[in-house]
């Protein structure tokens, strides 16, 4: 084993980083103390749960898409969910963020120290995207501590000599990885193929050396492959697919191209490159989007598709490449441990950057090997400035040093205060605002939700038109008129010649009401109907819908002939 030699540990710092530390932990666990209203979880991440808790058990939704995807945290959510308690569930998504700080505190503490380590652990969980996924109910966290603890064990293996207990524990939190998020595959991919390389890199020369080095390639991908079969099965017994929606052509050549291929596009037509993509949809040249590695570390933003829908720190980007200054003095072993994060990094970006929809949240796994390299960075210019000639610039140096890391923190805490306009935890903690009254402030459909749970029979069935597929809080059977990105009343008033037809086919699949988001329904139906189908669907609006209540722009209908 390798560790650095510092043996001079200022005592008060430690105790300033560990309550700063405290304070972090108290900021964040208030932000979560509301009730749920992130777009994933009231589609999603609570939504699905909630449908299995009422149905006692799993069942295929083929109206959901994304109920196919791996559940791993999903399913810990149903706990919670069962009491009664949705706020709960960002507490459980949260511990995994403390997983993956604990694995980044534990490595900095045995290479470098205790001040360093609490350091990172700070670092790492103040950034913007993590502070955001602590507070939500989403399931990042859990995939990026599953990849980090993979990644550290491919490590320890190699430390070990190659001890094979190592290689087993890191393929099954690989496994694990990929049974929380479809992400995981890279991952999967990326350490599958470490493992040989590593190994014939690594150790000395044997005979039957590249078989060898082959085989624990493929015992790891085995590994990891069984720990995710039962999402596998699952997925293979509904659809034929083990990964569905992912590549649905390559296992259902009939359907055509993969459904999900292009997002927001007819499925039927060819997926787009990169720069198309976001020169169509962003307007962006062909600079700015070869510019997308850099500009992802500045340019983030909330809520965002075109600015990654989530927000990093730009000194991810700087303070890494201060690690590898100097590498000669670090130990051979430090050495390779830096090559490696660098390359999972540099290369888990690569698949998600020529992916097309590049979010912050799709990177997410490499966050902890940058946070570790910065750690790395920060320690290796305290170094070099220390060496300076005279102790006065020494000082200079060191005091400039202080300021650049300060900045680079204050950036991660102005954000936080951010979170706190935002979200305004304290006037729902202190009973100023009642949890309806809560999440009203931020979703608009929510009153309509509050009539229908209130009023509607029990045996309703609603047709969501343009409400974003939120339905957790809507406890009525419901379906989205968006399936596979197709419209199913668009199909409807296209294949009717009267408003009868369309009223005789929502009978067949039992839907009683309509949700519709007028804004935008009235603006999709400009542009994407002719006259005569807008005169038909005028007139059955006319004839067959009752507006039942209205507010915020949404509205719920009931189809009035339906049950006579």
């Amino acid at each position: 084993m390798f560790m650095a030699q510092d043996s001079r540990k200022p005592f008060y710092l430690e105790i300033s980083l560990g309550v700063l530390l405290v304070i972090l932990l108290a900021s964040i666990l208030i932000l979560a103390s509301v009730p749920p209203i992130s777009k994933d979880a009231l589609t999603h991440h609570l939504a699905i749960p909630k449908l299995y808790i009422k149905h006692q058990g799993i069942y295929e939704i083929p109206f959901m898409e994304f109920s196919y995807y791996p559940m791993n945290l999903d399913l810990l959510y149903l706990i919670p969910l069962y009491f009664g308690n949705d706020i709960a569930p960002k507490f459980i998504h949260f511990s995994f963020a403390l997983l993956a700080a604990w694995l980044i505190f534990d490595y900095l503490r045995r290479r470098i120290n205790l001040t360093y380590a609490l350091l990172g652990v700070i670092f790492f969980l103040s950034i913007p995207i993590i502070v955001k996924l602590s507070i939500t109910v989403y399931v990042d966290l859990g995939l990026i501590f599953f990849s980090t603890a993979a990644l550290l064990l491919l490590l320890r293996w190699i430390e070990s000599g190659f001890q094979i207990r190592f290689l087993i524990i890191s393929a099954i939190f690989c496994g694990l990885a990929l049974g929380t998020k479809y992400t995981g595959l890279v991952t999967l991919f990326l350490l599958t193929l470490f493992a040989p390389f590593l190994y014939s890199r690594y150790k000395q020369a044997t005979q039957h050396g590249f078989l060898k080095a082959a085989g624990y390639g493929v015992l790891f991908l085995c590994i990891a492959l069984i720990v995710f079969s039962p999402w596998m099965i699952r997925n293979y017994h509904w659809r034929h697919n083990p990964i569905y929606p992912f590549y649905d052509s390559w296992f259902n050549s009939t359907d055509g191209v993969s459904r999900i291929a292009v997002p927001q596009v007819d499925n039927d037509k060819p997926s787009v490159s990169l720069f198309n993509y976001r020169n169509i949809v962003y307007q962006e040249t062909w600079w700015q989007i070869a510019l997308l590695p850099i500009r992802i570390f500045f340019q983030g933003k909330d809520g965002s598709p075109q600015y990654f829908d989530g927000k990093l720190n730009p000194f991810l980007l700087f303070l890494p490449i201060f690690a590898f200054f100097r590498i000669r003095e670090d130990p051979q072993g430090l050495r390779k441990e830096k090559k490696i994060f660098l390359a999972f990094a540099v290369l888990f970006f690569a698949f998600a950057f020529f992916s097309r929809e590049l979010r912050i949240r799709y990177i997410s796994p490499i966050i902890p090997p940058l946070v570790i390299l910065s750690v790395f960075g920060i320690r290796r210019l305290v170094e070099v400035t220390s060496r300076f000639g005279s102790r006065s610039i020494r000082n200079i140096g060191l005091a400039i040093l202080l300021l650049i890391f300060s900045f680079a923190f204050y950036l991660n805490a102005y954000y936080l205060l951010g979170q706190y306009r935002y979200v305004d935890p304290f006037h729902y903690l202190n009973g100023t605002l009642s949890r309806d009254d809560y999440i009203d402030k931020y979703r608009l459909e929510y009153p309509v939700m509050r009539y229908i749970n209130e009023n509607l029979p029990l045996d309703s069935k609603i047709l969501f038109i343009f409400i974003g597929n939120r339905g957790y809080y809507c406890d009525r059977e419901y379906i989205f008129d968006m399936i596979n990105n197709r419209s199913t009343l668009h199909q409807l008033i296209k294949t009717s010649d009267n408003p009868e037809k369309i009223l005789n086919e929502f009978k067949d699949t039992g839907v009683t009401h309509l949700l519709i988001q007028y804004d935008i329904f009235n603006r999709w139906v400009e542009e994407n109907f002719n006259s005569g189908d807008k005169q038909l669907l005028q007139k059955f609006f006319k004839g067959y819908v009752e507006l039942l209540f209205f507010k915020n722009g949404y509205g719920v209908s009931y189809l009035e002939d339906l049950k006579s």
